[in-house]
């Protein structure tokens, strides 16, 4: 029979659940984690200092959005024929940073990877609040956003459906249930936690409002094989969205025939792009605040070193996928894409096309020295270099292509506007105000699962067991 017994403080009953964990020698005790882990919740100078840049950045974008509202799109950088820019630029691109998280918490938990261990719960809030960014977008770039509902695949007053060929159909489809699986795996994971904000808490509003998100959980062994069983079946049932969804953002180009876009390397090319990103913004967020949290034993060098691996990896994937596509417009034959290619790299956009390069080919390799890989600094200012490098890499896949279609009558340029520009610092806003209130509400790291990886010691001082 299950037990039922009524849980003691700072002590985790369960079945053997296997973690696979690196484990963390600094913690000495169960109370030790929920103590430390839940002080992060306090806010402090930096944190508010950094809401403030963030709410501002946001409000840039607020302030364009509304004078776009007003004055219509053509104050954006929409000059025929490129008829998106920045708008579908960092849209795909925020897309891509969603992907990690679903990386992290599904696959990586099905292989029992222990690094995921301590990173998870940062990079799943990140995957939502990614993809409650990118959403925006097509919101955006439609210019009548009270028309959105257009968007949704249900029959208007006019007795006609939404075109179900059109892509961005296809990305509606993609990102509501990307946001659905993501939130509700984010959540799961959170349950036990919220058991432990509970017990913890003082004030008693605050209490019954974790009581409530915490299910009534008890912390029983027949509560952990349920959980356990769940959390199973929705990482197993997340994992075919990281291939899925990505892909299908990789139609929006790829079922069309510019030149440079018609090509069915695109969905393994997005993917391994998409994850090459998400790492590099899961250092961007992390490694400051486990310096500023002091959670340096929780978030090891073990931790960082094998993250680096999989940025290394993926890095050689995106690389290989360049490379493919200059082969396969070779080896075509076909001139258009031939003259595409060459005007990319050695032509008008050659700057963005070396950027990308650089940034996605060339600095990543420093991760083959193990001494790089293990310094947080150089990981941080590699993941900023990373990034600027993923958001051209959409650049050059939108702007050249569109500018430099087959007929030279449809050759153009194209120069972003300041509205295209005040859009992409409120994104950024829009996602850290999201993710700074995140980590003062919840625990930025998991509690319940860092407990099953603490040194086997402590687990026998303290009568605990897996």
């Amino acid at each position: 029979m299950a037990t039922t017994a009524k849980p003691v403080q700072g002590k985790i009953k369960r079945p053997n659940i296997p973690a696979a964990g690196i484990q963390v020698p600094g913690v000495s005790s169960f109370e030790q984690v929920d103590n430390e882990l839940l002080a992060t919740l306090k806010p402090s100078p930096k944190w508010f200092i950094g809401l403030g840049v963030a709410v501002a950045a946001m409000l840039v974008g607020a302030s364009a959005w509304t004078f776009q509202i007003y004055w219509g799109l053509g104050n954006a950088g929409y000059v025929p024929p490129v008829m998106w820019g920045v708008y579908i630029i960092t849209f795909v691109f925020w897309v891509g940073i969603g992907h990690a998280g679903t990386l992290i918490s599904a696959i990586l938990y099905l292989f029992r990877a222990g690094f995921r261990t301590t990173i998870y719960r940062a990079s799943e809030a990140m995957t939502v609040f990614a993809v409650m960014t990118a959403g925006l977008f097509p919101i955006i770039h439609i210019g009548r956003p009270w028309k959105f509902f257009w968007l949704i695949p249900y029959p208007n007053w006019r007795l006609l459906f939404p075109q179900f060929k059109s892509p961005l159909l296809w990305d509606v489809f993609a990102i509501s249930t990307y946001l659905t699986i993501s939130a509700t795996f984010l959540y799961l994971g959170l349950i036990p936690d919220f058991a432990v904000m509970r017990d913890k808490e003082t004030n008693p509003i605050r209490k019954r409002i974790f009581a409530m998100l915490s299910l009534g959980w008890k912390n029983t062994d027949r509560e952990w094989r349920h959980f356990a069983k769940m959390y199973m079946f929705l990482a197993a049932f997340s994992t075919p969205l990281v291939l899925s969804v990505h892909s299908v953002v990789s139609f929006d180009f790829a079922m069309a025939l510019t030149p440079g876009w018609h090509t069915t390397i695109f969905p393994p090319y997005f993917v391994g792009g998409a994850i090459f990103s998400g790492f590099a913004m899961v250092w961007t967020i992390l490694i400051p605040i486990r310096k500023w949290w002091n959670l340096e034993h929780y978030v090891t060098l073990n931790h960082l070193d094998a993250t680096a691996k999989v940025v290394l990896f993926t890095s050689i994937m995106v690389g290989s996928g360049y490379l493919s596509e200059f082969f396969i417009a070779w080896f075509s034959g076909v001139a258009p894409e031939q003259e595409y290619f060459w005007n990319r790299v050695f032509g008008q956009w050659w700057w963005s096309a070396w950027i990308l390069l650089l940034c996605n080919m060339i600095f990543p390799l420093s991760l083959f020295s193990q001494k790089l890989r293990r310094n947080p600094t150089w990981l941080w200012i590699l993941s900023i270099i990373i990034n600027i490098g993923m958001w051209y890499e959409r650049f050059v896949i939108v702007v050249p292509s569109l500018s430099h279609e087959f007929e030279p009558w449809q050759w153009s340029t194209y120069m972003p506007s300041w509205i295209d520009m005040c859009f992409l610092v409120g994104s950024f806003g829009w996602f850290f105000m999201w993710f700074l209130l995140f980590i003062k509400q919840m625990p930025v790291i998991a509690i319940a699962e860092v407990k099953e990886i603490v040194p086997p010691k402590m687990l026998h001082d303290h009568g605990g067991h897996h």
